[in-house]
């Protein structure tokens, strides 16, 4: 696979293209004039922050096959290029909500495994930074969205989300076996094992946790 990463000024956000590598086991010279044409590579887009001519040429210049855009949550900064890539090439939306930015996605649900071509994605749904806030992992990919960033926790409305969105992360993905490359929606990348040892925001909260006083009454 090959990964290309696009920054959005606009939203200081990450748009992520994955791609496919073209079979190179038989050079054109040796197959037979009968043989079958090779695949076509394919591509998926993980949160289209914007569509630019780099992401256009990326694609095009590849002959990519849009196999579907993976969105991680429906705000501004990560949808905002949908209208445009939507306008050239007819591909599946795949998120957790059924309506992104006013149009229709595939639904996903937990721990389903989607196939978008030849790309077999594993959702996660992490509510709390959004309610349907969701994380994709791709073979040894995790795209986290606003869930995880390098060192910090999706900001949440309340200690009931963020309480919420501590215990998802902790059950259905630090829980992990092995390491996996964190690739999120804003800053640089991660691993997991960084984010289990480091993350400043994680570390914090079960401290807090720790400390609360254990609730007694004195019969």
């Amino acid at each position: 696979m090959r990964l290309y990463f696009q920054y959005c000024p606009s939203g200081f956000s990450n748009c992520y293209l994955l791609g496919t590598d073209i079979d190179s086991g038989s050079s054109q010279s040796e197959a037979s004039p009968q043989s079958e044409a090779s695949p076509q590579p394919e591509a998926i887009i993980v949160d289209p922050g914007m569509m630019d001519a780099t992401l256009l040429r990326i694609i095009e210049e590849n002959h990519f096959l849009l196999r579907g855009i993976l969105i991680t949550h429906d705000h501004p900064h990560h949808v905002r290029g949908l209208r445009a890539i939507l306008r050239i090439y007819n591909t599946e939306i795949f998120a957790i909500n059924p309506d992104v930015a006013g149009y229709r996605s595939t639904l996903v649900r937990d721990g389903e495994i989607v196939n978008a071509g030849s790309f077999k994605t594993e959702v996660f749904s992490i509510p709390g930074h959004s309610a349907d806030s969701a994380i994709f992992r791709v073979d040894r990919l995790l795209f986290t969205g606003d869930v995880m960033t390098a060192g910090l926790l999706g900001s949440t409305a309340s200690s009931y989300a963020a309480t919420n969105q501590v215990s998802a992360l902790r059950k259905k993905i630090l829980s992990l076996p092995g390491d996996y490359t964190i690739l999120p929606g804003h800053g640089p990348p991660s691993s997991l094992e960084a984010e289990r040892r480091f993350n400043l925001e994680l570390n914090s909260f079960e401290q807090q946790k720790n400390r609360r006083p254990a609730f007694r009454v004195d019969l």
